[in-house]
């Protein structure tokens, strides 16, 4: 490990130089992957220097406890150092095996997220509002910017599905962990006799495809217009605005109508399309590895139960790491950094428990 990080400083040093010569800041493209590539390997170099001066002073105490020569008073002093130095390099040491670890291609791209109420009904539907609200609190507390691609809205405010964009850096890697089924146990507003009940939602967490990593044949595409329906009013029950893109090949369908116009209706579908198909893509090369490999947290089984919102309690509990935190008001107004944090953790230590075995 210690030989190919120092091959990464002396890579680390050569980007550093390039990054001020002219030539690399008048050719914008290169600048920009010099950026990102120096700016990816900034925390492992600062973190090997730090073990580097760790090992040093622990080599400096031994050299000194060897020497003989020491009065008491400074022998514990050189004792204290060569034992304190020990434990630092200990913790570098494991801390640079994590940010080893290989970074998930995906990790810095715009997500796109799907809500379907389930098991529940109205309350279902309502619950998926919360979630909604919940995810776009975090995406505005993190400076990302959200966009409504396509909503089933119900008559009591909540949400047969939604599907919404995040755009921002980072995204995938803090949101990917959300796919799956989400119970939540309330007393929901449609009850009079205050009993608790117990329904679910489902969430998809799609990486945003551009075009030029999926390339979609358009023969492979059926395109119908049709009116749109629901809220809108008068304008856009008349004209034939709202889009259904079916890709062929999978049957994958895809439906918008929240814009008045055709053209930005057939864009989000066509946004929403492009996801899915990267999505199944993904499922599918996953598949293929082997079951001993796989991350143990998750990032995409949608049948599984990842998640209990118990309001009665104020106690929400991923079901995957044994998480439970008592603040569900807090995490439903979009303060989930301590949830996915421990999320991150988790899939660290068994890709790293995955790489030792």
């Amino acid at each position: 490990m210690f030989e190919k990080l120092a091959v990464m400083e002396q890579k680390y040093e050569e980007i550093s130089a390039r990054l001020s010569e002219p030539e690399t800041v008048s050719d914008n493209k290169l600048y920009t992957q010099l950026m990102k590539d120096f700016k990816n390997m900034t925390p492992i170099i600062e973190k090997f220097r730090e073990f580097k001066k760790a090992q040093s002073n622990f080599e400096e105490a031994r050299e000194l406890l060897d020497a003989g020569w020491l009065d008491k008073d400074m022998k514990e002093l050189a004792q204290s150092e060569l034992e304190e130095s020990k434990a630092q390099m200990e913790t570098f040491s494991e801390e640079l095996k994590i940010l080893l670890l290989p970074k998930d291609p995906n990790d810095d791209k715009n997500v796109i997220i799907e809500i379907r109420g389930g098991a529940g009904g109205e309350e279902a539907s309502l619950f998926a509002n919360s979630l909604y609200r919940m995810y776009t609190m975090y995406a505005e507390s993190q400076g990302w910017k959200q966009e409504v691609l396509s909503a089933n809205p119900t008559e009591l405010g909540g949400f047969k599905e939604i599907s919404f964009s995040i755009e921002g850096e980072g995204a995938y890697s803090r949101l990917k962990y959300e796919s799956g089924v989400h119970r939540v146990q309330r007393v929901p507003e449609t009850e009079s006799q205050g009993r608790i009940h117990t329904s679910t939602v489902t969430v998809a967490v799609l990486v945003e495809a551009d075009e030029v990593e999926l390339n979609i044949d358009p023969t492979d595409l059926k395109i119908d217009y049709f009116r749109a329906s629901g809220a809108g009013g008068q304008h856009i029950n008349k004209t034939e605005s709202a889009v259904r893109i079916t890709y062929l090949p999978t049957n994958v369908v895809v439906e918008c109508q929240d814009e008045r116009s055709q053209h930005k209706n057939k864009d989000k579908a066509m946004k929403i399309l492009r996801s899915r198909i990267y999505e199944a893509m993904r499922e599918e090369q996953d598949a293929k590895i082997a079951s001993e490999r796989r991350m143990q947290v998750g990032t995409g089984d949608r049948s599984e139960r990842i998640r209990t919102y118990n309001f009665p309690q104020g106690r929400l509990t991923d079901h995957r790491i044994g998480l439970t935190i008592y603040r569900l008001e807090d995490v439903m107004n979009g303060s989930l950094d301590e949830v996915f944090d421990a999320l991150a953790t988790a899939d660290q230590a068994a890709k790293l428990a995955s790489q030792e075995g």
